[in-house]
């Protein structure tokens, strides 16, 4: 004996909540509209102070000092390939094309002190050209900077805990 009769029902779905209610965060990619009514405004005015506090912080020695790269590029030099590359991800670019955006912003280009960024091939072929052994100098790079941070703001911890537990707890 055979029953044609579906096993699950299709009831009707009633809506759990108004999808308008859910926002997406803001996030700062390359497709980011802006708009400036003003001469020479720059969206990307908060770069100053960084790259003020990194002048303050002795970041050029610091580079210069730490990182040894054999292949020295003709395009920019090392400390304004990373200052580049360290600022790019300041603003929220989380790929070397984007830089092709800012490739003559006034403000970004004032920073690195010069008129127009090169392409992501210039990027890559420079990224490209470091050795494994960069990968600590970057590791003692970060440490000494962390440490200057801290000392020009007074911070002296005597311990750090890392908590690298996936769980999450609601705050």
């Amino acid at each position: 004996m055979v029953i044609d009769k579906k096993k699950h029902s299709d009831k009707p779905r009633f809506n759990q909540g108004s999808s308008a209610a859910i926002a997406e965060p803001n996030k700062i990619a390359a497709s980011t509209h802006f708009d400036f009514q003003g001469k020479n405004l720059t969206p990307y005015g908060g770069l100053f102070p960084v790259a003020t506090m990194l002048e303050r912080l002795g970041f050029q020695k610091l580079v210069n000092e730490t990182l040894t790269v054999t292949r020295i590029p003709r395009a920019m030099t090392i400390y304004q390939f990373v200052l580049g590359m360290v600022l790019a991800i300041y603003v929220g670019f989380a790929r070397l094309n984007h830089l092709r955006f800012v490739a003559q912003d006034p403000m970004l280009t004032g920073i690195l002190k010069v008129s127009r960024l090169p392409g992501q091939s210039v990027f890559w072929r420079f990224l490209a050209s470091l050795n494994l052994n960069l990968a600590g100098q970057l590791l003692q790079l970060q440490r000494i900077l962390r440490e200057r941070v801290w000392a020009a703001a007074n911070v002296g911890l005597t311990s750090i805990t890392l908590d690298t537990d996936t769980t999450v707890h609601t705050l």
